[in-house]
């Protein structure tokens, strides 16, 4: 006899900059509501994804996630409640609008949900909660994002109000590029606001993961980004554990997850995003919901956090979940329920459709561009990003040359990564400014021509294969310069090419690591045998 009926509500139609990834724990939530006795009903439409396979859920409904069409299949089904936590944004949305016509939605409250995406609301949790957030403002008018825009100090993050994927969102630098942001890609009015951020420049962002029960938390996994702040979560290569954080700072973000968790009164999944700069740990966002580096995680760490999650909204404890997993000792009062230390390392990167878009450039940032996601485990940091790389198609080299053209700002931080990659056997190709930044430090590099200069020029240089990796950093301002046409080249001819200094440095480990070592392939199932 089943206990009664639980719609869960998928993600929709997807598009780029939107990820499967949801759809893995809608099918997650459905085993684990058929575990615990319910009916369990699926409500989506997208005939690419698993949930709407004819055999996952005990009914399906393909029909849009909008209000109407929800709002009647409730009133046809008369389900015990609704889950909208695992579909991403697009079912996030109606938690306010289903609450009011009535419905019982399950796990975290409508009401947390709205604290967590209302900007006003969440700024006076962080604050009451005496913890930190970049500067930040809510912009009604041109006029308004100026004023907004030159208190806080350039660059800022500007974005419209409730996007999915980052849409629309810009790395501003001036207050011209803001004016002519406002003027070509949003339209800012009273009830469409401009959110305005300080950018934390060279921050390390971070990822969290965790489950809650309303008492107890669970945080799965701290994902430490490769790619600086300012590149959308969905986009950059993540490593699981951090590989760089000391364990001061990994308990603080511990604890501040936690904090948040209980504050919001969290039932089911909570991802919080975190950028750590100079030692302090500031709050980007906070989304009670399934993210999309749920599924990541899960095989990280060997724990469906999905499949738990799931549980606990329908009132099951954590403790009785995973009585035997987790350490909830009092002298640890800020790592409840961390599992159990880490053995390897889990990178995550990404895969990007820039082949089949000629004329876009191929530059990360705010706005997420990713169509898919590979991972490459190892005990060895380097071995493990190598093998990522690798997956998504981007073979790093062992020899040849490495061509280097980076922003003003970034030359300091390239003459490890030089004297590095040289001590691998590798020539260094430079532009005139990184050629002569080098040799002022005691560093040979061959000077090549820019594109605008005679040739052969660097593209030149990489049409004809004699480059083999591309380490490029953009300046910050986004006119088609010579470097689009590098990273098209890179692009066109499948060449490893990397526009952040962190994510240089990791390639230079991974290479390192390579040569040094042997790569082994192991499969999931006999790693958590260990």
């Amino acid at each position: 006899m089943k206990k009664g009926k639980i719609i869960i509500l998928g993600s929709g139609p997807n598009r780029i900059g939107q990820g499967i990834e949801f759809d893995y724990a809608c099918v997650h939530c459905v085993w684990a509501l058929k575990e615990e006795g319910y009916e369990a009903i699926m409500v989506n439409c997208n005939p690419e994804t698993v949930s709407t396979d004819y055999d996952t859920s005990d009914k399906l409904f393909f029909e849009p996630i909008v209000y109407e069409d929800v709002i009647n299949i409730i009133e046809s089904e008369k389900p015990v409640g609704v889950v909208v936590q695992f579909g991403g944004q697009t079912p996030l949305k109606l938690a306010v609008p289903l609450q009011n016509a009535g419905v019982n939605i399950l796990g975290t409250s409508p009401d947390s949900i709205d604290i967590a995406e209302d900007r006003e609301r969440f700024r006076n949790l962080v604050i009451k909660l005496g913890l930190k957030q970049p500067e930040s403002g809510i912009a009604r008018s041109k006029e308004e994002a100026i004023i907004i825009s030159e208190k806080i100090g350039y660059p800022v993050l500007v974005r419209p109000s409730y996007v999915l994927g980052g849409r629309a969102m810009r790395l501003v630098y001036d207050t011209p590029e803001l004016l002519n942001y406002i003027e070509e890609a949003v339209y800012v009015t009273e009830d469409k606001p401009l959110l305005i951020d300080r950018f934390l420049e060279d921050a390390i962002e971070l990822d969290v993961d965790a489950v809650s029960d309303g008492d107890d938390v669970l945080v799965g996994a701290i994902m430490e980004h490769i790619e600086e702040a300012g590149i959308h979560s969905g986009d950059s290569a993540t490593c699981i554990p951090p590989y760089t954080l000391s364990d001061q700072i990994m308990y603080e973000v511990k604890r501040q997850t936690r904090m948040l968790a209980k504050a919001l009164n969290v039932k089911g999944l909570m991802n919080v995003q975190f950028a750590v700069k100079d030692d302090e740990v500031y709050i980007i966002e906070v989304n009670p919901r399934a993210s999309r580096t749920v599924p990541f995680v899960s095989k990280a760490i060997g724990y469906p956090l999905a499949k738990i999650a799931s549980k606990v909204i329908v009132g099951r404890k954590l403790k009785d979940i995973l009585p035997d997993v987790f350490d909830i000792k009092e002298t640890h009062p800020a790592t409840d329920f961390q599992p159990k230390e880490f053995k390897r390392y889990s990178i995550k990167e990404v895969v990007f459709p820039w082949n089949r878009f000629p004329e876009v450039d191929p530059l990360l940032g705010p706005e997420m561009k990713s169509t898919g996601e590979v991972m490459g485990i190892d005990e060895d940091f380097g071995l493990a990003y190598y093998k990522a790389q690798a997956a998504t198609g981007s073979v790093l080299p062992t020899e040849g040359n490495i061509f280097i053209s980076v922003a003003d700002r970034d030359k300091p931080q390239i003459v490890e990564l030089a004297r590095g990659l040289i001590d691998l056997g590798f020539n260094i190709f430079a532009t005139k400014g990184t050629h002569s930044f080098l040799k002022e430090h005691g560093i040979d590099s061959f000077l090549v021509n820019k594109l605008s200069e005679e040739r052969p020029n660097i593209v030149d240089r990489i049409r004809n294969g004699e480059i083999k990796m591309i380490i490029n950093t953009p300046s910050g301002k986004r006119e088609r310069s010579d470097a689009y046409y590098i990273r098209r080249a890179a692009v066109e001819h499948k060449i490893p090419y990397f526009t952040t200094v962190r994510a240089a440095y990791a390639s230079l480990e991974a290479i390192r690591s390579f040569r040094d070592k042997e790569l082994s392939v192991k499969p999931l199932q006999e790693m958590f045998q260990e």
